[in-house]
């Protein structure tokens, strides 16, 4: 067994791993990424209940972490709607085979009570806890599991949309983009951490459909709006966009998708009216280009309803 591992200063970080086995690998027992690695510290749940980061989050589970902040309006409400729908795709495996982890990077302002309206904004079920504790104690984990570096600072959000993937008992570890397509975050879990309990064979790499053109208003919709929005069935987490531009100037749309924080602050009443309408969940900015913003309006107006 091969292990590339990023290290910052001294310190090994999972952030990087790459597991190659080979004929003549290592027991899995002889991994060092258990109790002698990840600290031990204590930190609050969602439901104010105390627990042990190894003791009783990773040690014996397969497990998915990532870093959030609950006011944010850049990446992690995309985040958190991503893996709500990923929770979804796995179901009960969510809780019992997988554990989902959502860290606060922020302790002083995300109380357990904070967290707890958080997730419940986003439809989070079992198996999915939101935690919180000491600052320094919450920066020893990030930089433990890879999810934090020296260049988190300059980054938008302050860290990046990273989805740590690990099975504690063999010492695998695999790091992801937390906001990439649901489907496929579902099908990695399964693989990298319930492969050997599956039941049929996996589908081919000749099955899977052509890849869209990152410039395609269908590509912008699927991989940065879906996650929220639904064209035709229904209101998600945010509004159904079906015939949205029947509803919406399509100049105010294309302000809105740019730049959704700049019109709350400014209270643009229909901006304020969706905000407090969906639970004061917040658009993200998603940096779109006026170019992909207007490709995705053009295909959101000409499209029929389409399935998640």
């Amino acid at each position: 067994m091969v292990r590339t591992i990023c290290r910052r200063g001294t310190t090994a970080a999972l952030g990087l791993v790459t597991l190659l086995l080979l004929p003549h690998a290592l027991s899995w027992a002889d991994h060092p990424w258990g109790a002698d690695y990840f600290p031990n510290v204590p930190l609050t749940t969602q439901d104010g209940t105390t627990v042990h980061f190894y003791d009783d989050l990773l040690k014996g589970k397969a497990v998915a972490i990532n870093l959030i902040y609950t006011h944010c309006h850049e990446a992690c409400p995309l985040e958190t709607a991503r893996l709500a729908q990923v929770q979804r795709l796995l179901g009960d495996q969510v809780g019992k085979e997988i554990f989902f982890y959502s860290i606060s990077i922020d302790p002083e302002h995300d109380t357990p009570a904070a967290l707890k309206a958080y997730a419940e904004k986003f439809g989070v079920g079992p198996g999915w806890q939101f935690l919180t504790g000491k600052k320094e104690d919450i920066a020893l984990i990030g930089e433990k599991l890879g999810l934090t570096s020296p260049n988190d600072a300059s980054s938008r959000d302050g860290h990046m949309p990273s989805l740590m993937i690990g099975h504690e008992p063999t010492g695998q570890w695999m790091r992801n983009s937390a906001v990439d397509n649901p489907q496929f975050l579902a099908l990695t879990l399964r693989n990298f951490l319930l492969g050997w309990h599956a039941s049929k064979p996996l589908p081919s790499y000749t099955e899977a459909p052509v890849p869209l053109s990152p410039t395609s208003g269908e590509y912008v919709f699927r991989s940065r709006c879906a996650a929220c929005h639904t064209l035709g069935q229904g209101d998600a987490i945010g509004p159904d966009l079906a015939a949205v531009t029947t509803r919406r100037d399509r100049a105010w749309l294309t302000r809105y998708v740019l730049a959704p924080e700049q019109m709350l602050v400014m209270k643009d009443p229909t901006a304020v009216g969706l905000f407090n309408q969906y639970n004061q969940v917040r658009m993200p900015n998603l940096h779109l280009t006026p170019e992909e913003v207007s490709a995705v309006i053009a295909y959101i107006e000409a499209s029929p309803p389409i399935v998640k």
